[in-house]
């Protein structure tokens, strides 16, 4: 069911929400359906008497499940608040070690490490943490290219929360000073219209101070004068390229919807989507098992997940292919017994129960 319309307010996302809040979202509910009601009253209007005094007791139903729902609706984000907050620790201590700030207890003293000196500058941390992780998973790896990598290896931590007004979320990356460009935080907003859906309204990036030369989301053409040409000079001009840093720089929705055409807006969705699907595998997958990406455990649970959709979806062809061959067999029987009974007509009709002849083209 849609929770659009519907707002949860909470100043302080540790806090449950109090009665008044809990009343107005229970309200908001029960309106919403009274206008979904409002909509469909011809349906009530040509039932029999019986039959809809059983409909207004399964509405009353149903209204007791909504405000069973707006309580499930308020007890997870005050859950989903308590423990983003007993996670910042573990988040605090997982940047130090990969960033080198501090050392794990059990790591070797520095007696130990005299041997290895010269490779102690390039043991600091855990070296192309991040990035590692991120092209472990599916979804990020088909945006990330070679040129990519060398900018991704200053990422030094990701982090998101979620925002009230307007509802969604917000992740930010933040990165050591490095050659490709001035920011030290890249963020992407997603607003909501509906999480529960989720329903993307819109989502808003950063835009990128790219040094002179660096920029990874433009590529550079230098086109050759014709020969006899007057303009001896090559032609150069930039063209948009493939980046995973396109990220941050979102498909925008037209304020007018009549200024797209149909394919547009469909084109549009798709990217949105994908947009969206990018954002959600970083926010749930990435940053809180960053670990199990970095080391390719986690690859293995998330092809089981797949193999188990794929299976999903192949049940349903199954049984598609097996209705269409059940099809196909009820129509050969049907044309059998057309043909036999066209054969019985002629056999009976005629004296010498001849077949009409074929016409011949001439």
């Amino acid at each position: 069911m849609s929770n659009e319309g519907i707002s949860f307010n909470m100043p302080d996302l540790g806090d449950a929400l109090n009665e008044e809040a809990r009343a107005g979202l229970v309200n908001a509910l029960k309106n919403k359906l009274q206008n979904l009601a409002g909509e469909h009253t011809g349906i009530l209007e040509n039932l029999s008497p019986n039959v809809r005094k059983r409909v207004e007791v399964l509405r009353e139903i149903q209204g007791q499940h909504d405000e069973l729902e707006a309580k499930f609706f308020e007890e997870r984000a005050a859950l989903e608040a308590k423990y983003q907050k007993l996670y910042q620790p573990l988040y605090a201590k997982r940047y130090d070690i990969v960033n080198g700030v501090s050392e794990p207890e059990g790591t070797p003293n520095e007696a130990a490490m005299d041997q290895v000196e010269d490779k102690a500058d390039e043991e600091k941390g855990v070296p192309d943490f991040w990035l590692t992780a991120m092209k472990n998973n599916e979804v990020l790896s088909d945006e990330i290219n070679e040129r990519d990598e060398g900018a991704l290896k200053y990422l030094k931590d990701i982090k998101w929360y979620r925002i009230e007004e307007p509802k969604g979320f917000k992740l930010e990356f933040y990165f050591d000073t490095n050659t490709y460009f001035k920011n030290a935080v890249l963020t992407k907003t997603y607003h909501m219209i509906d999480e529960d859906e989720p329903i993307l309204e819109k989502a808003i990036g950063t835009e990128i101070e790219w040094y002179p030369g660096k920029c990874l989301t433009q590529k550079l053409l230098k086109k050759k004068p014709k020969k006899g040409s007057k303009n001896a000079k090559a032609i150069t001009k930039t063209e948009d390229c493939e980046s995973f840093f396109n990220f941050f720089n979102p498909p925008q929705v037209p304020d007018d919807d009549e200024d797209i055409d149909e394919d547009t807006a469909e084109e549009l969705q798709n990217q949105m989507e994908q947009d969206y699907d990018i954002g959600s595998t970083i926010r749930d997958k990435i940053i809180p098992h960053a670990v199990s990406w970095f080391t390719g455990e986690a690859i293995q649970g998330d092809e089981l997940e797949l193999e188990d959709e794929d299976e999903d979806d192949d049940g349903d062809e199954d049984e598609e292919d097996e209705d269409e061959d059940e099809d196909d067999e009820d129509e050969e029987e049907e044309e059998t017994k057309t043909k036999k009974k066209k054969s019985g007509r002629a056999q009976g009709d005629g004296q010498q129960g001849e077949r009409p002849p074929e016409c011949k083209q001439q």
